[in-house]
């Protein structure tokens, strides 16, 4: 799903009426009449009071038209204006007309903290105040108002974005936005619904489609886009029935150290899972046993040091190398790190000290390979691109190192995102299970593991960030969040593969449903 940047719609909005031959107050029609739509299916027709706010630019006048349905369809409303300026937009001004043409309870005007209604708990509020185009500071007057609605605990519905969110900014006062409990986005959700200083303004979203001209969703370029089944199905590569275990790849995981080669046991295991056709892993000397013990289905080569690498020398030829898990930031290890990526020309998967070090001795980043995938934790992230001001910086920054060094970087959060040539890939799966040890050195495995089987490194980081997730939500089914294991998503990965060809569940039509209970 493309998510579309705040010019991308207004752009869009212009073509729509331009091409379709409506004015924009029909646009608005529209809009308002979805909101109403989805709604009223909720509802039924429940006398639950509903209160809705409205700026008096185009957000409000979305608010005007959703109330003037409500009001026609005999709901409990209360209509207010939030008169926060002198300006007024032309389709606020038509749809304020209308609905005073419905109903003799014509909206109340707010001026300031004492023109606040009281609004119970079980009350619904529709935050239509500001939308996309807000570009300043709000009143503090308006921020009490904000402030209020969150104090009665009422449900909160809000219109495209919670009002006092930008969408392409961080926002100054993180108290002057409104917390929504919904959001019905227009066209595409707001990339600030995933970021981690600003997803907290919103539970949950969905988006309405109002209508948008379809050619120019379908063949507009977005700068990011949100990752799921969908997106990542059409890059799976099938086997064939006469395929070899040679045709998969042979996957090599350097790492570990004395106390950590469990981390190198599940990368490894991970990479096999994903589907690589041989898994090697090079290790210190204490991490023989325990991987041929725990693991057999690897191949193990060995450091001459007991407990640190001390040179990474090997015979084989791997297609991919995955490096960095549980490997330590020893000076000798730090050393034979730098001469493997001298001559090094396979292509590279780097996590954990693997990228300690890079940040420790930043000269090795131009000697890494392009497409060279970086897999940082938001602490390893600043370690090599330095403190962000908020997450908008730290996104620019983090293109900016991957465009300079040609790199791909899986920024890992509750929604990790994939930087590749300047664009973002936001995964939707994923859950609060994930936070425990050994869950980033799967995922470098199974990322190692994809591209070991011909993946692009580009598909192989979207991809394996996605099938990680889905695991994880799988397994969580069986083991609660407290509970969940790194281990237990290797267990779940091949679930997690099945799913991506599963079906929705068809509900019976009533014919159907007579004609099963017959028999």
């Amino acid at each position: 799903m493309k998510i579309f940047s705040k010019a991308q719609i207004y752009l869009g909005d212009k073509l729509t009426a331009e091409r379709q031959n409506i004015t924009s107050t029909e646009l608005m029609e529209r809009a308002g009449t979805q909101i109403f739509n989805w709604m009223h299916a909720r509802m039924q027709g429940a006398q639950v009071p509903v209160h809705v706010f409205c700026g008096i630019g185009n957000n409000g006048g979305d608010g005007l038209v959703l109330a003037r349905h409500l009001v026609t369809h005999g709901y409990n409303v209360n209509t207010y204006v939030v008169n926060c300026s002198d300006k007024r937009s032309k389709d606020f001004l038509v749809n304020y007309d209308r609905i005073k043409n419905v109903t003799k309870k014509w909206p109340t005007l707010l001026k300031c903290a004492d023109d606040f209604p009281e609004i119970n708990a079980n009350d619904i509020i529709v935050d239509a105040v500001f939308g996309i185009g807000l570009n300043r500071p709000i009143e503090d007057w308006v921020k009490q108002l904000f402030l209020h609605f969150r104090a009665t605990k009422a449900f909160t519905l809000s219109i495209d974005i919670p009002s006092g969110l930008y969408p392409d900014k961080a926002v100054e006062d993180k108290e002057a936005v409104v917390y929504a409990g919904f959001t019905l986005s227009f066209a595409s959700p707001k990339l600030v619904f995933f970021l981690p200083e600003t997803a907290k303004y919103t539970v949950q979203w969905e988006v309405l489609d109002i209508g948008l001209d379809p050619e120019y969703l379908y063949t507009t370029e977005t700068e990011a886009q949100l990752i799921g089944k969908h997106e990542v199905l059409p890059n799976y590569i099938a086997r064939d029935k006469f395929s070899h275990k040679g045709e998969f790849g042979h996957a090599l995981v350097i790492g570990g150290s004395y106390g950590k080669i469990g981390a190198v046991t599940l990368a490894s295991r991970a990479s096999l899972s994903a589907g690589a056709g041989l898994v090697s892993a090079y290790v210190p000397k204490c991490g023989y046993m325990p991987l041929q013990a725990s693991f057999p289905e690897a191949m193990v080569i060995t450091d001459k040091d007991e407990a640190i690498l001390t040179a990474i020398d090997f015979e084989i030829e791997p297609t991919v190398i995955g490096f960095g898990v549980g490997v330590g930031t020893n000076i000798k290890t730090i050393a034979a790190f730098e001469a493997f990526l001298k001559t090094n020309k396979q292509p590279l998967v780097i996590d954990a000290d693997g990228l300690n070090i890079l940040s420790k001795k930043k000269s090795l980043l131009k000697l890494l390979p392009e497409h060279c995938i970086l897999t940082p934790h938001p602490k390893e992230l600043e370690r090599l691109i330095g403190a962000w001001t908020d997450d908008f910086d730290k996104l620019n920054k983090a293109k900016a190192l991957s465009k300079k060094y040609k790199l791909i970087l899986v920024l890992k959060g509750a929604n990790t995102i994939t930087i590749f040539n300047e664009k973002l890939f936001i995964n939707t799966t994923g859950n609060p299970g994930l936070a425990t040890a050994g869950t980033g050195d799967v995922l470098t495995g199974i990322i190692t593991g994809l591209v070991a089987q011909g993946y692009h490194p580009s598909v192989a980081a979207i991809f394996g960030v996605y099938l990680h997730g889905k695991s994880a939500d799988i397994a969580v089914e069986d083991f609660g969040y407290q509970s969940l294991l790194a281990s237990h998503i290797i267990d779940y990965l091949g679930e997690a593969f099945i799913d991506l060809f599963k079906q929705p569940e068809q509900t019976p039509q009533p014919q159907e449903a007579k004609e099963e209970t017959k028999k």
